[in-house]
């Protein structure tokens, strides 16, 4: 063998050796990141784990935990007004109640547009809860369960809460304040002092008669009224 051969089989050597280097070295690279991707797949398993088992424990706790009861709202009407419906043919009551009005004319209103649509005892109890409005609704509720078992005494009640904001009883001489103005004809004035006198407790018709002429602007009217001495509160119309 000459030396040229030789060298040239050392040369095909040291180029294997470098082409095994190299692929190793590439196997070493592949290697490192197939064990990145590894512990990558592992950190998100792990996690997935973990939130499955968080989830799979608030699932438990929610189905043992007991469920918030439904809140109970008081009823003060006893059992038989509660299960009573409102007819269909009841016309609403065209009322409110606050809390500051006087609790009679409420009362006095209230009856008078129940009369055109009637109804039983218990209809009159759940309409007139439906004309209460802000405290007065809230004194209602506040009333013991099943406290409540006819209207006389739902009406007693509300009235008793609300005394004081009744309006003081008109006096007989409250007429003697009626006066005609000036402008005003004596139909018109004649009409508000008989709404006046309707509202008032007095019954004497001299009284009447003598609280009207008082009122009436001085004129030939008041002067004929003077001399005709009318008895009657009728002769006056």
């Amino acid at each position: 063998m000459t030396m040229a051969q030789m060298m040239e089989i050392m040369r095909a050597l040291q180029a294997n050796v470098e082409a095994s280097r190299v692929e190793q070295a590439k196997m070493h690279e592949n290697l490192v990141a197939s064990q990145a991707r590894n512990e990558e797949l592992s950190k998100v398993t792990e996690e997935l784990r973990q939130a499955l088992q968080e989830q799979r424990g608030r699932t438990i706790v929610e189905e043992v935990a007991p469920s918030s009861p439904p809140r109970v709202f008081p009823m003060p009407f006893a059992q038989g007004i509660t299960d009573t419906p409102i007819p269909a043919s009841v016309v609403p009551v065209k009322a409110s109640f606050t809390g500051v009005e006087d609790p009679e004319a409420h009362l006095t209103t209230f009856h008078t547009q129940m009369m055109l649509s009637g109804g039983s005892d218990a209809v009159y109890c759940k309409m007139f809860v439906s004309t209460l409005q802000g405290t007065a609704l809230e004194w209602f509720v506040s009333l013991p369960t099943g406290h409540i078992t006819n209207f006389q005494q739902f009406s007693k009640l509300f009235v008793d809460q609300y005394i004081v904001n009744k309006a003081p009883p008109r006096v007989s001489y409250d007429l003697f304040d009626v006066r005609q103005y000036q402008g005003e004809s004596l139909r018109d004035y004649l009409n508000r002092f008989g709404a006046q006198m309707v509202r008032s407790p007095a019954k004497d018709e001299e009284m009447l008669v003598y609280a009207f002429k008082k009122g009436v602007l001085p004129g030939p009217f008041c002067e004929a009224l003077i001399r005709a001495h009318l008895a009657t509160f009728a002769e006056v119309r």
